[in-house]
């Protein structure tokens, strides 16, 4: 995927999510910053350094998971991180064994250290991959899908990983196509659709941004419906009958004030027993910038 005008910024010490439909561009821009690929204009700075001129200065300092983990299936998972390590001239070999334990136990693949890896789950070796890039300190971790092929308490691990990262001072870059997870981890995120920047920043401006809307919980449902399209128009309304013995309306607001839409139902007669503004979600977020899902981008 070709990328164009890809301002990007990530702030020390952040977790920043990188997100966008597949095909968007991520791995791409990812695999330039780590000097993995060129790119024919522009220019790229990674913890403050020029890449790829200087990527013997700082590819030492990163840590990197991207495209999925590649071990030699019939050495143990240990004998994989000894020798990744061995390939790093700046690893010191007499702390070697420590490390590869350390790493392994961190990413909870103690009890597996010896199975060959062809015998791992998919899981595992997206653990392993991590431990890989957990075998130096590193100052940025840069982990892409690092939750792909994981189960429910797996991921829950690796999200504490992250946060536990960030909490000794590493900056976290995270690609991934699944929202909840950044909207648990991050603290930043940036939008990428057909191979360009579309949005960045903190992860509550980001949402912030969004269109707001209001959800009303009546038995009233359909008296709220028209009272709410009569002030915001049809086109507003965009769920009602939820989950809720009470029924609920939600519509976007637009440029309207909250309290417009209050006087507009009571003058209606609606009977309401709830009244919320939300602002969108990440996933609404998300749509409104891309104008699409996740797997859809050609």
């Amino acid at each position: 995927m070709a990328v164009d005008g890809v301002d990007l910024a990530v702030p020390r010490g952040s977790v920043f999510g990188f997100l966008g439909p597949n095909g968007s561009g991520k791995t791409t821009t990812i695999r330039m910053l780590l000097g993995l690929v060129a790119a024919n204009a522009g220019d790229a700075r990674v913890l403050g350094v020029d890449m790829p001129r200087h990527v013997d200065a700082v590819l030492p300092r990163v840590g990197a998971l991207v495209e999925g983990p590649a071990f030699s299936p019939y050495l143990s998972g240990a004998a994989n991180l000894r020798r990744f390590d061995a390939a790093d001239r700046h690893a010191p070999r007499r702390s070697r064994d420590h490390r590869v334990a350390e790493a392994l136990d961190r990413v909870g693949l103690s009890h597996a250290a010896r199975k060959r890896v062809h015998a791992y789950s998919l899981g595992m070796k997206q653990r392993l991959g991590i431990a890989n890039a957990l075998l130096m300190r590193r100052e940025l971790l840069v982990l892409d899908e690092p939750t792909n092929g994981l189960d429910p308490q797996g991921t829950r691990e690796v999200r504490a990983l992250i946060r536990s990262f960030a909490d000794d001072g590493t900056t976290v870059f995270v690609s991934s196509h699944l929202l909840a997870e950044v909207e648990q981890v991050c603290t930043h995120v940036g939008v990428m659709s057909a191979g360009r920047l579309v949005a960045q920043g903190t992860l509550d401006d980001f949402r912030d941004e969004g269109e707001a809307r209001v959800r009303v919980r009546t038995p009233d449902v359909a008296s709220a419906r028209e009272a709410l399209a009569g002030l915001l128009g049809d086109g507003a309304i965009e769920a009602d009958a939820l989950a809720d013995p009470d029924g609920a309306v939600t519509a976007r607001l637009g440029g309207t004030a909250p309290e417009a839409v209050v006087a507009a139902l009571v003058g209606a007669g609606v009977r309401v027993r709830g009244f919320e503004t939300v602002h969108a979600s990440l996933e609404q977020r998300f749509v409104e910038l891309t104008g699409e899902g996740f797997d859809v981008v050609q």
